[in-house]
């Protein structure tokens, strides 16, 4: 007679399932370490393992994560944390007043510099101030500053900062209260800011010469006359929330930050727990797919196939009348526009088929449920196609701060002269840290959608079922990267 089957045994089981996922993962994530040991040649034009098998081992860790999941994470976590409030001394003085008066001071200024450069300076991208100080420091260098330390660029907003000021003097010349603005429409939520992000990456990726100085400058000018108007509908706030692109961009990124403000406080929390409450405005999903959609575009511009591709797209324009230059801007905006609409497409895919489990959940409902889960890809994304454009460009700020407008003999800091020191890191660091920020970015998106199944479904089976359709999505987005990676490394 065979023993009564103990009460802990599915725990043990499911122990047993997870070290087994965890050992999986954790080769997974070191096969690439242990490959170094055999040499690494070539430079940054071959990775040292079969470019197939590199792709399956990816794929691998997050099935071998979505069962982890499934097992360990029976309960939704993220939601229900607990906030560990920093010491009142370092809430009271990074929050203080002057601080913030010194932060949006120091953002404006920047601002002006941006536009007085770009319009009065040389008109040579690499010796102005303005192209690297937009598309390095600012959009880039941001992003993991944002993920670090939290939505530390709201206290540097310069449009803020701009509009508070006016509506300060304008309420102090009154009097009184000033009349109060619009109310935000919610069908709009966050479509200007994805609006506002499309546009800004039709300026970097499509535009001829949409890095000259001047071109900077005057679409620094144009996005700030737009911004001010928005605020002056909405409000400041209601604009710098949902309407002003940037700020709500590094708001969505510096949800995974465990630094949190709550209630005039800083403090901890764990990583990605802010992304749980994210709020599920309209155009959220669309803001998103611009961000990855505009990075693969930039890494898949690099292929073989692109390449082939946009000349004969461009030649088709040419036969209507279009300038030879014209005709390929339009060539890229189509593939630009094209590779948003499949992020775009893709995701409502995995949402459609997660749909069809029950539990009368609307595909219109998940879709927003579900729209944090591709916060960590939009990072993962970015953080490894740019890693060594910002390591090594961002370096070009030593001397572009000494000669901002690239005059002969001027030196301000006395770093005019400073080269840029391409020995930071290798190429084969580069390699490996580009497939961590990808494989992590998606573990972490399958952690996000497996806590909200769990929200969301009566039962965890269902809440499992479902997120079968999300592990295809992950493991196609996964796969997607690294393939772009590939493209760009070889």
């Amino acid at each position: 007679m065979k023993p009564a089957p103990s009460r802990d045994a599915p725990r043990r089981r499911r122990r047993a399932l997870a070290v087994a996922a965890a050992v999986g993962l954790g080769t997974a994530l070191t096969t690439p370490s242990l490959a170094l040991a055999h040499g690494f040649g070539g430079g940054r034009t071959d990775l040292p393992i079969s470019k197939t098998l590199f792709i399956y081992a990816a794929a691998l860790v997050l099935i071998l994560s979505f069962v982890a999941l499934a097992v360990l994470w029976p309960r939704p976590k993220l939601a229900r944390y607990r906030f560990i409030a920093l010491p009142v001394l370092v809430s009271r003085v990074l929050l203080s007043r002057p601080i913030a008066v010194l932060c949006g001071a120091i953002g404006v200024f920047l601002l002006a510099l941006t536009m007085y450069a770009g319009l009065t300076g040389v008109q040579t991208s690499s010796a102005n101030f303005a192209p690297t100080f937009v598309y390095v420091i600012f959009w880039l260098g941001l992003v993991p500053v944002s993920v670090l330390f939290g939505d530390v660029f709201r206290a540097f907003n310069p449009w803020r900062a701009i509009g508070k000021a006016v509506a300060w003097v304008a309420q102090t010349a009154a009097r009184g209260p000033i009349p109060a603005p619009l109310a935000y429409p919610e069908r709009l939520g966050r479509w200007p800011a994805a609006a506002g992000v499309f546009a800004f990456a039709v300026l970097e990726l499509v535009r001829s010469g949409g890095d000259a100085p001047d071109t900077v400058a005057i679409a620094a000018l144009v996005y700030s006359a737009t911004t001010f108007v928005g605020m002056v509908l909405y409000g400041v706030e209601a604009w710098c929330d949902r309407g002003e692109a940037f700020g709500v961009v590094f708001n969505l990124l510096s949800k995974i930050s465990p630094v949190e403000r709550r209630d005039g406080r800083l403090g901890l929390r764990p990583p990605l727990a802010g992304l749980a409450k994210l709020e599920p405005l309209p155009g959220t999903v669309a803001l998103i797919a611009v961000l990855i959609g505009s990075t693969s575009f930039d890494g898949g511009a690099e292929s073989s196939l692109w390449t082939g591709l946009a000349p004969q797209i461009a030649d088709a324009f040419e036969s209507i009348g279009f300038s030879p230059e014209k005709a390929l801007e339009t060539a890229f905006l189509i593939g630009l526009a094209a590779t948003v609409a499949l992020v775009f497409g893709f995701y409502r895919l995995g949402i459609a088929g997660a749909a069809q489990v029950g539990n009368d959940l609307t595909a219109e409902r998940l879709k927003g449920a579900f729209a944090h889960s591709l916060v960590p890809i939009a990072f993962a994304y970015v953080a490894a196609h740019y890693l060594s454009f910002l390591v090594f460009q961002g370096q070009a700020m030593w001397f572009l701060a000494s000669n901002p407008l690239g005059e002969q003999g001027v030196d301000i800091f006395g770093t005019a002269d400073r080269p840029i020191d391409y020995s930071v890191i290798g190429a084969s660091f580069t390699q490996y840290a580009q497939v961590f920020f990808v494989l992590v970015g998606h573990v972490a998106a399958l952690a996000l959608a497996h806590d909200r199944a769990l929200e969301l479904y009566e039962r965890p089976k269902q809440a499992v079922l479902s997120q079968y359709w999300m592990l295809v999505v992950m493991v196609g987005f996964t796969t997607f990267a690294l393939v772009l990676l590939l493209q760009s490394n070889g």
